[in-house]
């Protein structure tokens, strides 16, 4: 191969790995039981099916410090009101909120965005303006019109050994595509959570 031929490659390879290290993504982070549930029937996450405590939250907040800002549909976001977070206010300190609702009523400021327009539109402009990841933290309804669309990127389950039986499935209601999962990473925590990272392919 000609010197000429040699850099024409090392140059293509190049762009190829700064398109992929700049690329934004769009990654469903987000606790689950083991029959896919991300909440129980009323919409709550009690600690019997979703632990709170163990060795698999210092790579939980581990990874929040690794977003750009997190988008969340307005059941997720409204859920914090229970523990005393205020409307407007962002549930995690440091990352920019984009909660997407049009019964929530709230002035946005610097820190939380409230989207009343379409949330599709909206995500897919702010991906092709944004660099780096995104965190999509719920709800089941939210990721699974961004999965209809082919929006997420990633897929970060935190699955807990616990059944739930009945509750928010994982994408809302249930997938009708089949959708093929690249295995990235696996982590088991002596608590019993596994977290696996997955690429998706449409």
């Amino acid at each position: 191969m000609s010197g000429v031929r040699c850099l024409a490659v090392t140059l293509g390879c190049s762009q190829y790995l700064m398109k992929e290290l700049i690329m934004t993504k769009i990654i469903y982070h987000v606790a689950c039981t083991l029959d896919g549930f991300i909440a129980d029937i009323q919409g709550a996450c009690p600690a019997n099916l979703f632990p709170t405590s163990g060795d698999h939250i210092a790579d939980f907040l581990q990874h929040i410090h690794n977003y750009r800002l997190v988008l969340m549909g307005g059941n997720t976001y409204r859920y914090g009101f229970k523990f005393g977070l205020q409307p407007g206010q962002p549930a995690y300190q440091g990352l920019k909120h984009y909660v997407f609702s049009r019964r929530l009523n709230f002035v946005s400021n610097a820190d939380v965005q409230l989207v009343t327009t379409d949330a599709i539109a909206y995500i897919r402009h702010l991906k092709q303006q944004e660099q780096g990841d995104i965190w999509l933290c719920g709800g089941g309804q939210l990721a699974g019109q961004l999965l209809h669309e082919q929006l997420i990127d990633q897929l970060r389950l935190k699955i807990n050994p616990s059944l739930a039986g009945c509750g928010i499935y994982l994408f809302g209601n249930k997938i009708n595509i089949p959708i093929f999962l690249r295995l990235k990473h696996s982590k088991s925590y002596a608590s019993g959570v596994v977290l696996n990272d997955y690429d998706l392919s449409y």
